[in-house]
Parts: structure tokens; C-alpha cells; sequence
């Protein structure tokens, strides 16, 4: 998505705002036989602003434990006319099920939809929502911030003072230039898009870029469509900002990393099974590449005991990429408004395109 539909979101969101603030409505009047509609939000700690949206035209409801049990949501989901799914448990015809005649729409809080069984929502042309766009600003400002850290060694060198080992010298603990370096982003999308405005101030010698198709914005921007083989041998930085699909599942595996530079950092805010967790880490212990910054891991949560958080040349956080208070804030809006509009059955303000 690019900037200005970026901004149109935000606007929308705004405007929505005051129509609040002035008649207490919401866009859409409620189908629901004269009685005020039920949604659950499948987590407590879902941002009040979305919660109030709801509470305008719903009775909201929540699971009784946090974290909720899949079978409590389940016993919940037909008890209610719409869902806010807040988390990635998966949203696939159990649920739809377990919700029955009485259940309209379902919108998640998330971009990412690999834990959403998308055939099963086309079939029974079921309400679906999502929230992209406004997580891109967010997303991308992690992206650059593990670029920087992994090749900078920010990680290995925190490890050195904890270990009485700063050692000081013009040899000591060097890292990798962003200027003049070549940059390759797998998946040019809005998260992608968002990536390359941020590397416009950094000076880079070369953008790439790989796809299923050439990108006007993507051009705009100066980048280069090129094979995705071409990205990783020409490239010293790599970030994945692709879906995870059955195409891109272990997409980064022992045989790509193997064309990478030994100089190269990748960087990974997408999602963990786009890679092989277990070639990448072999990948850096052996010095195939540099480093690694990755925001997405497999399992999430990470056991403090896997071998990955032992490695000095990877710069691991969990999964922060949209945590900023304004993004998780929109977020819940959005997933609110979906969720209005499908239980009033008009459009959805931000519809899955399934």
C-alpha cells in the first residue's frame, strides 16, 4: 500500500472520531431485531480504543481466562454476532462452526493472515477483516533498527561487556556500512515500500527488490525488480517482507543462504517459517552470513533455551514490530469498524480480499 492510501486511513479514522464525538453513532445501524448485538474479543489487553468503538453499538464480551483457552473462545463464538480475534490462535471452520447461524463477522487485528484458513472463509463467503496499512510505519522502523544493530554487532557487543571482555582496538568488533551498500527486499508490498522510504536517507548504493510482479511504487522508489537468486548474491542487506504462504514457506533455507554473501545481513520482520530456523543458524555459526536481525521466530514464544538466542551474530526481539501505542491503537479501530459493518452487513472498512 503506499503513502497516500496510508494517510487516507488515518484520515477516515479521524473523521470517524468527530462523527463520534458530535451524534454518538456509528456509520452502519445495527441489524440485530431491536436488541444490542454481542461481540467477543478473543484478549483482555485489547486497546480500549477499539473496545469503545464497539461499545457504541455492542454488548463486548471477553474470555474469562487471559491468555484465553481456544476451547472457552470456541464455547463463546456462538454466543455472539461478532468476533474482534486479537492474537494468532488459529481462525479457520471450527470456529465458524462453533458460531453458527448467529455468528456474522469476524475481523482480526493483524496483517498477517497465515493462521487464517482463507479457503474456508471464501467458501461460506463469510465476513472477513484485517487490519494492514497502518502497521507499515511501525514494521519498517523495526526493520531498519535490526539492519543496523545486527550489522553493527550491537547484540555481540553487549555480550562482550557483560563478559568483561570489551577489548577496545581499530580491529575490534567491526561491522557492515549501510552506505553504498546494495539492499534487497523479498516482497515489495506496503511493509516493503515502507522499508525502502526509510533507506532513502542512508545513503545505499543499489535497492532490489523480488516479487511475482514489477511495482510502479516499487520503481518510484528506485528500486530494481530482479530474480530473487540475483537479491541474494548482489545484496549485503537482506530483509523479508513477504506473506507466509505455501510458496514462501522455508523460502530462506541452507541452499539460498548459501548464495548469500558471507558479508550479508538478513533481516526478517515477516514471519519465522518464511525461514529454516535450523539452516540459518548453522548459516551463522559457520560464517555463510554475517548476521541476522529477526522480530519473527519459530515457535513463538521462543524458548529462552534455543540454540539461536546463544549466537553473538543474531539480534533477536519478540515479535515488536507493530508494539508502538498509536499503531496498536489504530489497529483495534479498524478491527472494531470491520466487525460493525459485517454484523450490519455493509462493507467492511477493511475487507479481506479473499
Amino acid at each position: 500500500m503506499n503513502e497516500s492510501a496510508s494517510k487516507c486511513i488515518l484520515l477516515i479514522l479521524c473523521l470517524f472520531e468527530m462523527l463520534n464525538a458530535i451524534s454518538g453513532q456509528t456509520p452502519a445501524t445495527m441489524v440485530n431485531s431491536g436488541t444490542r448485538p454481542v461481540v467477543l474479543v478473543t484478549n483482555k489487553e485489547t486497546p480500549e480504543k477499539g473496545i469503545n468503538k464497539l461499545k457504541l453499538k455492542c454488548d463486548v464480551i471477553f474470555p474469562k481466562n487471559h491468555p484465553a483457552t481456544r476451547e472457552e473462545i470456541l464455547e463463546l463464538a456462538g454466543q455472539v454476532d461478532g468476533i474482534m480475534w486479537v492474537g494468532h490462535m488459529a481462525l479457520n471452520g471450527e470456529v465458524l462452526d462453533r458460531g453458527g447461524e448467529r455468528l456474522k463477522a469476524i475481523s482480526t487485528m493483524s496483517a498477517g493472515m497465515d493462521y487464517v484458513d482463507i479457503d474456508e472463509f471464501r467458501k461460506r463467503k463469510f465476513p472477513l477483516g484485517y487490519t494492514p496499512i497502518v502497521l507499515n510505519d511501525a514494521v519498517a522502523d523495526s526493520a531498519i533498527g535490526l539492519m543496523i544493530a545486527a550489522g553493527r554487532r550491537y547484540h555481540e557487543g553487549r555480550l562482550a561487556i557483560d563478559q568483561s571482555q570489551w577489548k577496545g582496538g581499530p580491529q575490534w568488533l567491526l561491522g557492515q556500512d549501510i552506505k553504498g551498500s546494495t539492499v534487497g527486499i523479498i516482497g515489495m508490498g506496503g511493509i516493503g515500500q515502507t522499508i525502502a522510504k526509510r533507506l532513502k536517507g542512508f545513503d545505499i548504493g543499489q535497492l532490489l527488490y523480488s516479487g511475482r510482479r514489477s511495482k510502479p511504487e516499487a520503481e518510484a522508489l528506485g528500486a530494481k525488480m530482479v530474480p530473487q537468486d540475483e537479491l541474494l548474491q548482489e545484496s549485503d542487506y537482506v530483509f523479508i517482507a513477504v506473506p507466509l504462504t505455501n510458496e514462501t514457506y522455508h523460502l530462506i533455507n541452507e541452499t539460498t543462504l548459501a548464495k548469500m554473501k558471507s558479508t550479508a545481513v538478513l533481516v526478517n520482520v515477516a514471519r519465522g517459517d518464511i525461514v529454516d530456523q535450523k539452516a540459518l543458524v548453522a548459516a551463522l555459526k559457520s560464517g555463510t552470513i554475517f548476521a541476522a536481525g529477526l522480530d519473527v521466530m519459530t515457535p513463538e514464544p521462543l524458548p529462552a533455551d534455543d540454540e539461536l538466542l546463544s549466537l553473538p551474530n543474531a539480534v533477536v526481539i519478540p515479535h515488536l514490530g507493530s508494539a508502538t501505542v498509536q499503531t496498536r491503537n489504530n489497529m483495534a479501530e479498524i478491527a472494531a469498524l470491520n466487525v460493525l459493518a459485517g454484523i450490519a452487513k455493509t462493507p467492511m472498512f477493511s475487507p479481506y480480499p479473499y
